[in-house]
């Protein structure tokens, strides 16, 4: 099983709203992170690559912040392509994967042409529902569960 670690943490405290960084958060079942704008839902937790980010950044000649993304979590050491249906574990928390993060026109505000380039292979990272309640902590393990013999 490969092991990455969670390398950032985010919180949009409103719509549209910075996102603030932070060293660990609190993981809600079934609502996501506590005192992010999104609550409930599919989408609880968006979550991205730091590997597809820096790519992305020497595509584009570019020292912009990975939180421009405007994603919750920044993971390394996994991939998230195609990880519909697949159970994340960080830390001691679980996120339910249901699909994957589309980028939206913000990324071009950002740095023009990047919606376009994140669009393929997942490239805007995933999405996801908080199976258990919990902190998190950047630093944590991140790895993929096998669904039918891991909690």
């Amino acid at each position: 099983m490969n092991k990455g670690k969670l390398r950032a943490i985010w919180i949009k405290r409103m719509k549209r709203g910075p996102m603030d960084g932070a060293d660990g958060a609190r993981l809600v079942t079934g609502r996501g992170i506590a005192g992010n704008a999104n609550q409930g839902g599919r989408r609880q937790v968006t979550i991205i690559e730091e590997e597809r980010w820096e790519k992305f950044m020497q595509l584009f000649h570019s020292p912009l912040p990975a939180s421009s993304r405007r994603a919750n979590l920044m993971v390394s050491g996994v991939d998230l392509t195609e990880s519909r249906g697949k159970i994340l574990k960080i830390g001691d928390c679980r996120i339910q994967i249901f699909g994957e993060t589309k980028p939206c026109e913000r990324m071009d505000e950002a740095l023009p042409g990047l919606k376009n380039a994140m669009y393929a292979d997942w490239g805007g990272g995933a999405f996801g529902e908080v199976l258990d309640d919990g902190d998190i902590q950047i630093g944590d393990d991140v790895c993929w569960l096998d669904q039918a013999s891991d909690k």
